[in-house]
């Protein structure tokens, strides 16, 4: 049995039919298929189709064999793939973290940085909550991180790429939404969305920003994320504070207003593990300022 035999097994399987599997999926012939099929049939020992004028049907042999069939392809695939991998040399590897939205300003100029370096090292890219960014980056998983700066984590080192305003986030036709500003005395009294503990720091600036102004304000709902934001503000008709980046995401049926007076302000850092000795790790950070002033600048064009 040669593993062409598994391979047309499997096509005329899943074709259910030799005509096809031979025109579409292998490019051969019919006659030889089916003198193929007939080796393989021979060769297992059992009859493994049912062949009728509409095509060819498995056996409950057939079946069996099927899955068989795909485990020895799949085996074959997975052994040759590492036998590739391990006669080129190992490349290096940096991983990429982003606070779920901040892909849309960072990641491009992210990678404009390793431009030079891409031919030899493997980048991997993911998306999460800060707080599951940090634990990425305290057990290895992660060499850099776009993220908020969580306290208690002293192995941790934090450059602030960005200080945003938080902003009032409402459904487009609610009554404070003609207004060019909000005060902040204005949504005590509406229904107000607040963050769930997998924002934790942006959950903290809000409390302490309530307290400065000297409101008691209580969530009646908790957001767990940007899309759960949108659809909370637009199905309970509540407001919510959001870092000023969420004005990317934000559908037709929600709005963003600035807070009046001094509105409080959230850091987005680059975290990465002061013992991490990745050479990858130090040239990104030795051109960090020049990836930050980038995305500034685009900022500042974009808001124009």
């Amino acid at each position: 049995m040669e593993l062409r035999h598994l391979r047309f097994f499997v096509a005329v399987a899943e074709e259910g039919s030799l005509t096809t599997a031979a025109e579409k999926r292998l490019h051969t012939a019919q006659p030889s298929l089916s003198r193929q099929m007939r080796d393989l049939e021979y060769e297992v020992g059992t009859q493994l189709f049912l062949r009728s004028a509409k095509g060819v049907d498995l056996t409950p042999a057939g079946r069996a064999f099927l899955d068989h069939a795909r485990l020895a392809l799949a085996q074959v695939e997975a052994a040759t793939i590492a036998a590739r991998r391990a006669a080129e040399p190992a490349k290096a590897s940096f991983s990429l973290g982003f606070l779920t939205g901040q892909e849309m300003d960072w990641l491009s100029e992210a990678m404009h940085i390793l431009r030079d370096e891409l031919p030899n090292i493997d980048v991997t890219v993911s998306s999460q909550y800060s707080p599951l960014l940090a634990d990425a980056l305290m057990r290895g998983k992660l060499d850099l991180a776009f993220m908020r700066p969580e306290p208690n984590l002293p192995d941790l080192a934090y450059k602030v790429v960005t200080t945003e305003p938080l902003v009032v986030v409402m459904p487009s036709d609610h009554r404070l939404a003609t207004r060019k500003v909000i005060a902040v005395q204005d949504i005590a009294q509406e229904t107000f969305l607040g963050m769930s503990k997998t924002a934790p720091v942006l959950q903290a600036i809000m409390a302490d920003y309530f307290e400065r102004v000297g409101l008691d304000i209580h969530a009646s709902h908790e957001i767990d994320n940007l899309g759960m934001a949108m659809s909370l503000v637009a199905s309970t008709r509540g407001v919510t504070l959001l870092p000023a980046y969420a004005q990317n995401f934000l559908p037709w049926s929600v709005i963003a207003r600035p807070l009046a007076g001094e509105p409080p302000t959230i850091d987005l850092v680059m975290g990465y593990h002061k013992a991490n000795t990745s050479p990858i790790l130090k040239l990104f950070l030795s051109r960090s300022n020049d990836l930050i002033e980038r995305v500034r600048k685009k900022l500042r064009l974009t808001a124009k």
